[in-house]
This record gives structure tokens, sequence and C-alpha cells, in this order.
């Protein structure tokens, strides 16, 4: 499962040549940090699907001596791998650039980024080839310019719940979050295991 997982790297080598001036892009135009942190976390799992979608890899892969199970499970944990690796660049590059981040910053891009995935991760499976990466980069820009006002609006009206999760401790709230991301990416790893057994190529 490891060789899967060296294999998106190997396959983008090119497009890793991008990584780093796409990210000093989003440092040097004064991006928020857990934006940042987010955008460099989605670059290699989502291009590797990209290029999967391109060359039909499917086909290739279940021609070779791997399950089924395992080739979701490169997928999932090759993404959190990734998402590791990209986090430290992102933070080495804000360190030169003198820009300022702090922890918090780290964990909401990469709470962020598991969610987005865990959503998205299925429909790769589930649409056809060719259709679903475009509708997933124009959800995702949607959400990014969206996103904080639909928030605002919640917690304007859903006081309740504002108000429980501000009188919670900073640790008891990020270990929940922590706990909600994992289970909501540990359903998602599952459903798409369950229908990349069930997909014919």
């Amino acid at each position: 499962m490891f060789n899967l997982i060296r294999r998106d790297v190997i396959l983008q080598k090119r497009q890793l040549l991008l990584f780093i001036p796409f990210i000093l892009f989003f440092i040097i135009m004064g991006a928020h940090p857990a934006l940042t942190f987010l955008i460099a976390s989605l670059f290699i799992p989502f291009n590797t699907y990209a290029y999967d979608e391109k060359v039909e890899t499917n086909i290739l892969l279940n021609s070779l001596p791997y399950t089924r199970t395992e080739i979701i499970a490169s997928r999932y944990l090759g993404a959190i791998v990734y998402m590791v690796l990209a986090i430290g660049v992102t933070s080495l590059a804000l360190f030169v650039f003198n820009k300022s981040f702090t922890m918090t910053d780290i964990t909401t891009g990469s709470g962020l980024f598991l969610i987005f995935a865990a959503f998205t991760f299925p429909l790769f499976y589930i649409f056809k080839p060719g259709y679903i990466f475009p509708i997933v980069i124009i959800s995702f820009l949607l959400l990014a310019s969206i996103g904080p006002a639909i928030m605002t609006f919640l917690a304007e009206h859903l006081t309740a719940i504002t108000d429980f999760i501000v009188n919670l401790s900073v640790p008891a709230l990020y270990t929940g979050a922590t706990l909600v991301i994992l289970i909501v990416y540990a359903i998602s790893w599952g459903i798409t295991t369950v229908i990349y057994q069930r997909k014919a190529f």
C-alpha cells in the first residue's frame, strides 16, 4: 500500500514543481494562513484524482496485486500524509517570509481539508470521469466565498448552539472538533470503499 501512496508523488513530479510557487502566491497575496494551509493540503490529493480521471488509472490499479480496499485505503491515508507534508512546507515558507501563523491556523486548515476530502472523495467514484473534478473545484470556490457568511448567519440565529460552543473550554472544543472530523472522515472512507468494491471497470 505504501507503493500506491508513493505512486501519486512519482506521477506528479511535474505538478510538484508548481507546488512551491502556488503556495508562495497565496502567501505573497496575504491570504489567511488557515486558507493557505487548506490550499496546500488540497494540492497533491486532488491533482491525483484529476490525473486518474484523464488516464483511467483505476483499470490499471485493479490489474495490480492490490485489493480494492487497499487502493481506497491508500487514497485516504495518502491524503493525510500529503496534508502533513504540505503543512510542513507551508509553515517553512510562512516562516521564511516572516508571516505569522498559529497552531489554530494549522488545525483549522487541516480540519477543513479533511472535511472537504470526506465529502468529495466518494464523488470521484460515483460520477463519470471528466465531470466531477470541475464540480469539486467550483464547489470549493463557492464554499470559500460564501462559507464565512453562512457561518456568521448560523452563529447569529442558532444562539443556543453558539452559546454552548463559546462556553466550552479550549481543550474540550479541540477534542470535540477532532473527534467529529475523524468520524466523518472514517465514515467517508467506509462509504468510498463500498462504492469502489461494487464498481465495474
